[in-house]
């Protein structure tokens, strides 16, 4: 055999041997997507699939419900997959975090506005110096205590809820862990002690807070926060303070509640025997339609709390007077409470403007 044939023979040897070498892989896995294909369509067409793939039956059964063989010990024993877990994480996820929150931004643009455009409601007359007592020091130091509390599960509840994607570029990840671990327990410490404030307030003030056809009125002149001509009148509680605490009562009662339904389990072991039932039934599904309630309504009652915050403090001239020092200037009661006001000096409990003290001869504003 010449030299040019044995060349030629050993090029075409290399040739078929690349060939053959891209060919045959290519091949065999362009059959493996064939027989993909064919059971997918036989799936499809209601082929007998448990056959061919069992597992995938077995997840199917899982992913349904199905109970297997688990290390969990209690009423969950056995179950493999929660199927409500994966949408309460979505939701969560997904409207909670990253809807809901700007409620609270969007109420802070709104008050800015409003008082850019209308300014603070400043009292009519010049101060007398008179005053009328209006929260006793028990009331003060209840309100103070709820406040101090709210503000401090606001704070600790969205940094778990939002805090991951703010605090984290900010404190890094080791820092907004133990902030965050710091945040669950300072939320679960002082949750019990808001709820105990709540229902005090509830019984204290639930008295004077009964909607009458003074409110209506009130209502429908806006409370006379867009009109500096006129001041609708008002009892010891005027439309817009009754149903603040409204929603104090069905919104901290809703918070209250869902609370102690997701932290009872953890703490069920301290309680006496006769009440560690009540979380015997409360399952982990149980637990996720809670923390659904509480995180929507405390989100929203924060919102609505920044109006509550603004009214009395920068708001209202003459508004903070009296939940810091139990006592507001007459002009003030005139101005915003004029029926409360008419019952105080009726009784004579309008103090001179010789001091603030009260007159001992004078009655005491009654609790409530």
């Amino acid at each position: 055999m010449d030299p040019a044939r044995r060349r030629r023979i050993g090029l075409y040897s290399i040739l078929l041997t690349l060939a053959l070498s891209f060919a045959l892989p290519l091949g065999s896995y362009g059959l493996h997507w064939i027989g993909q294909e064919a059971q997918a369509q036989e799936e499809i067409t209601g082929g007998i699939v448990g056959e061919r793939n069992p597992r995938s039956n077995y997840w199917r059964a899982v992913g349904e419900g199905a109970t297997g063989i688990s290390t969990v010990q209690g009423q969950e024993v056995g179950v493999l997959v929660q199927r409500s877990a994966s949408a309460w994480q979505q939701f969560r996820s997904g409207a909670i975090a990253q809807l809901l929150p700007w409620t609270i931004v969007v109420m802070a643009v709104i008050l800015v506005l409003y008082h850019l455009i209308f300014g603070r409601a400043k009292l009519d007359r010049p101060l007398s110096g008179r005053r009328v007592p209006r929260w006793s020091w028990f009331n003060r130091l209840l309100h103070w205590t709820t406040a101090v509390t709210f503000i401090a599960l606001a704070v600790t509840g969205l940094s778990m809820l939002i805090g991951r994607e703010l605090l984290i570029p900010l404190l890094g990840k080791a820092g907004f862990a133990t902030w965050a671990q710091a945040s669950i327990q300072v939320h679960n410490v002082i949750g019990p002690l808001f709820s105990v404030c709540i229902a005090l307030m509830i019984v204290l003030w639930v008295w004077s807070n009964f909607p009458n056809k003074v409110d209506l009125a009130w209502l429908k002149a806006g409370g006379g926060m867009f009109s500096k001509d006129s001041h609708p009148s008002a009892g010891r509680f005027n439309a817009g303070e009754k149903l603040w605490f409204w929603l104090l009562v069905v919104g901290g009662g809703a918070v209250v509640v869902s609370g102690i339904l997701l932290v009872g389990p953890k703490y069920a072991h301290l309680l006496p025997g006769q009440l560690v039932a009540l979380f015997d039934g409360l399952g982990r599904a149980e637990m996720q339609q809670a923390h659904i309630i509480h995180a929507i309504v405390a989100i929203l009652w924060t919102a609505v709390a920044l109006g509550h915050i603004y009214i009395g403090t920068a708001g209202t001239e003459g508004a903070f007077e009296g939940m810091s020092t139990g006592y507001v200037s007459e002009e003030w009661a005139r101005q915003h409470h004029d029926l409360w006001y008419e019952q105080m000096a009726s009784r004579g409990e309008v103090l001179p403007a010789s001091g603030n003290r009260p007159d001992p001869r004078a009655r005491a504003e009654p609790i409530h």
